[in-house]
Formats: C-alpha cells, sequence, structure tokens
C-alpha cells in the first residue's frame, strides 16, 4: 500500500512545507522544528518511497512533485534540502498557484557539473549508484559522511543523519537508484527562471556538493530571487546552523 507519511505541528498561521534529502526522512527536520514551530504550521514529509511513505518505486521529479502537491495545503511556503529542493522547485513549476514562496536548502537546479557549472562529477554519482547494489549500507553512510565535512561540528552531525535513516525503513535500492538518476539528469535553470514567487536558496560555503559558485552564478541568472551563504557550514547548515538558519527563513516569510 502507498502512503505519504505527512506530520502537522506548529503554532504559526503559515503553511510550510519540509522536504528532505536522498536517502533520509523527515525525522531530518527534529533539531530546526521547535525553532519553526512558533512561527509556522510545518508539514513534514516523508518523500515518496523514503522512511515512512512506503509501497512506492522509483518515480520521476515531476511524479513525486505531484503525489507532495495532492496533499500540500493551499498557498503553502516550501522548503526543500538538497534533492528535496528540486522536488519543491518542480511543484512551483507544475502549480505555481499552489506556492506562496520557495525556500532552497544546499540544493541545485542542476546538480551534476558540467562545463562552466560546478556540481558533483557525474561519475561520482554513477559510483554511488554502482555501490549501492554492492554494500547498500555503507554507500548511504559514506554520502551522509560527504554532507557534513569540513563543519567544527562534522563528527556528531554525520552521526545524527546516520540515526535519523536508521531510526525509520529505508529505502529500496531501486528509489535510491531513482533519486540518483534524479540528481544526475535534472537541469532546471532555464525553468525556473520563468517562476515569478518569492524566492531564497541559502548555501553552506563549506559546501562539497553544490559548491558556493553556485550561488553567485543563481545570482546572476535569475536576479529577482535572494541567496545567503552560510560561513562554517556544510551541506546541512539547519544543522550545524540551527539558529542562524532558522533566523533566515523566519525573516524570509516575513512571519
Amino acid at each position: 500500500m502507498t502512503t505519504l507519511y505527512w506530520h502537522t505541528e506548529g503554532e504559526g498561521k503559515r503553511d510550510l512545507v519540509l522536504l528532505h534529502g536522498w536517502g533520509l526522512n523527515a525525522q531530518v527536520w527534529q533539531g530546526i522544528a521547535a525553532r519553526l514551530a512558533p512561527h509556522f504550521r510545518l508539514h513534514c514529509v516523508d518523500l515518496p518511497g523514503y522512511g515512512r511513505s512506503g509501497g512506492y518505486g522509483a518515480l520521476s521529479l515531476a511524479d513525486m512533485a505531484d503525489i507532495v502537491l495532492a496533499q500540500a495545503p493551499e498557498q503553502a511556503v516550501w522548503l526543500g534540502w538538497s534533492l528535496g529542493g528540486l522536488v519543491a522547485s518542480q511543484a512551483a513549476l507544475s502549480e505555481p498557484a499552489r506556492v506562496s514562496a520557495l525556500v532552497t536548502v544546499a540544493s541545485s537546479p542542476c546538480f551534476s557539473a558540467h562545463e562552466a557549472w560546478p556540481g558533483i562529477k557525474p561519475t561520482v554519482l554513477q559510483g554511488f549508484q554502482q555501490q549501492l547494489s554492492e554494500d547498500f549500507q555503507r554507500t548511504v553512510e559514506r554520502f551522509l559522511a560527504l554532507q557534513t565535512l569540513g563543519t567544527g561540528s562534522a563528527r556528531q552531525d554525520a552521526r545524527l543523519l546516520k540515526s535519523v535513516v536508521l531510526e525509520q525503513p529505508m529505502p529500496s535500492i531501486e528509489v535510491l537508484e531513482g533519486g540518483l538518476d534524479i540528481l544526475r539528469q535534472t537541469d532546471l535553470r532555464e525553468a525556473m527562471a520563468s517562476l515569478t514567487l518569492p524566492m531564497l536558496r541559502i548555501y553552506g560555503a563549506l559546501d562539497g556538493l553544490v559548491p558556493r559558485k553556485v550561488a553567485s552564478l543563481l545570482d546572476e541568472r535569475w536576479p529577482d530571487t535572494d541567496s545567503v551563504v552560510m560561513a562554517q557550514a556544510a551541506h546541512a547548515p539547519f544543522i550545524s546552523h540551527p539558529d542562524t538558519f532558522a533566523e533566515k527563513v523566519c525573516s524570509f516569510a516575513g512571519v
């Protein structure tokens, strides 16, 4: 049976949909939820096939966005981290009237490195896909460790991410491979230039997966959007610097 896990909490009047990254689940927001809940009504979702949202196979980005949109409140702010940033962006492209504002965190409209575009080398993503079938858990753990490298709290942040994965049902290899396909193949740079909704992009200065240069390149391409590069943060700024992160989100949303 396919059911989408959806947890709602918070005192605020404004709805905020929170979408996690590859391999993880909505528990990743547990540290930041207490800081955001006084200001928003939070909707923490396990993406289809991840965590408690079981029964789904590998999906396209558009299908993933449609499944989340079907349960989402009207006129919410959507916040997506990493792969979740692509899902939130696709939701805004598919149903712009349903998304009042967009926050992407350590995300890129194009994760793959190309000529003159910084990102993850396609061979690295292909390597992860190959390794998934050989040593499933170790591959996911390696990917999580990459997300915290360089920060002062790297070890404890990596441990937290690992515990989030292990606490909930693990995604199938098919779902994880589908997620890596989305990261490798998606390029929303042109499509998102047409979005007119308020948009905030948050980056970590030490992020090894979404290099900080993406921020300045998109500042040029999308001049009507805002960006913040958080010093001393890597790929999970809401874990390493929760107070600063919450402040940026609340300020952007005007709550």
